[in-house]
């Protein structure tokens, strides 16, 4: 029983769980570009290093080692990488950091001081970044693994005490090598979970598209890294502004992604464009009504000669007012996703009258178009482009047309 039970608790949350409108895929070929502003960034933390002061006392021999700035990074070999639960990793390997530090040197009442420039080489960094989701559906860093090590340094003494220097340098590169080991990690934590984390709170999960509607783009649950590839699920829903907490019922199949070639894909369920199409119809801007000179010539001179027998029985005072062509969408439209291709389903009603100056306008005639759209999609830039074309019209009035649409939403 409690086995039973607990598979039906499990089908309960599985059932619960919200699918979601849009998925991205990173694949490992993007990773390149990701790098190369990761070991940027990288080398602008470590450069703020902060390294205590090195005290020592040898002897007679009193040393006192301070300002410790990173002054340049180079990189040997480094490696970006996806890794199952760890999400993100970072190796670097053989790389050296140039250092420039003030020495003071007291031996009995000899003093002497002055800048060193060294070098810390073998220097090897692995970090980790795990991914997750905050509770406002955006995605942060939620955890920093840090394995960092130093394996030598090396020091260009000189001035008068050059070869006590020399004899000192082992105690005072190793002291600094062990210091330098040590805050390593620290800082490339807090550039992780501080740093990175408050720039990914500036980014927003909803925002407006437009004066008619916005988007949700929320992520739904923690992203998902295999070794090639890492994938994140999108709420993806659009919202009328007039009504924010309004939300439609996505029963869309989920989208899936198969591919693994390019550096980035995403992918669109039905439920994307349906809750657009019905967020414009909501908002009131699917409708259109052209009067007078903003009906085409073409299209006046086929309307009068459609209704030509309804309109030579008007007043002589009617039959030449201005036309208006009213098209108004009468339910929220519907778009159908299948291998054949991209369906947009439209049940509109079109009102035909005349507008006479300084008197009612007189309907000519007022019927339902079904409509069906054939839809083209791309990706250009950061737009999503959808070209429209009629495949099908369905009404008491034959007309035979093409319309095609580019919309950017």
């Amino acid at each position: 029983m409690a086995l039973w039970g607990t598979f039906l608790i499990a089908l309960l949350v599985g059932a619960r769980a919200e699918l979601p409108g849009c998925k991205i895929r990173i694949t490992s070929k993007a990773l390149e570009l990701v790098k190369q502003e990761g070991l940027r960034f990288l080398e602008q933390e470590l450069e703020n290093i902060t390294i205590p002061d090195l005290r020592g006392k040898e002897g007679h021999f009193y040393y006192n080692i301070s300002e410790v700035k990173v002054m340049e990074l180079q990189l040997t070999s480094s490696e970006l990488h996806f890794q199952p639960e760890q999400e993100l990793m970072l190796q670097i390997t053989n790389a050296s950091l140039g250092l420039r530090f003030r020495r003071q040197l007291l031996y009995w009442f000899f003093y002497d001081g002055g800048y060193i420039n060294a070098s810390a080489e073998g220097v090897s960094i692995q970090t980790g970044l795990e991914l997750s989701r905050d509770p406002t559906g955006r995605i942060k860093v939620s955890n920093v693994s840090c394995q960092a090590s130093v394996s030598r340094m090396h020091a260009a003494f000189g001035g008068t005490f050059s070869k006590v220097y020399g004899f000192l340098s082992t105690f005072i590169t190793s002291g600094m090598r062990f210091l330098l080991n040590q805050q390593i990690c620290p800082v490339l934590y807090h550039a992780g979970i501080v740093l990175l984390n408050s720039l990914l709170n500036t980014v927003p999960v909803r925002s407006s598209v437009d004066h008619y509607v916005g988007i949700d783009y929320s992520l739904l649950r923690d992203p998902v890294a295999s070794s090639s590839n890492l994938d994140m699920d999108f709420r993806g829903a659009f919202f009328p502004l007039t009504e924010k907490n309004w939300s439609l019922p996505n029963q869309a199949v989920e989208p899936q992604l198969q591919e693994e070639e390019r550096m980035v894909y995403v992918a669109f369920s039905e439920f994307f464009f349906d809750s657009a199409l019905e967020s414009y119809f909501r908002a009131g801007a699917l409708q259109l009504t052209l009067v007078g000179d903003k009906v085409p010539s073409d299209l006046d001179m086929l309307l009068r000669a459609s209704y030509f027998g309804s309109i030579v029985l008007l007043s002589p005072t009617v039959i030449d007012s201005p036309m208006k062509l009213e098209l108004r969408v009468s339910a929220p439209p519907r778009c159908t996703i299948k291998p054949s291709g991209t369906t947009i389903t439209v049940t509109a009603t079109v009102t035909v009258a005349l507008v006479p100056p300084n008197q009612q306008e007189v309907q000519l005639s007022s019927m339902i178009m079904d409509l069906r759209l054939g839809a083209k999609m791309a990706l250009r830039g950061k737009a999503l482009r959808v070209q429209l074309d009629l495949r099908r019209a369905s009404s008491p009035l034959a007309l035979t047309s093409t319309l095609s649409k580019d919309c950017e939403k």
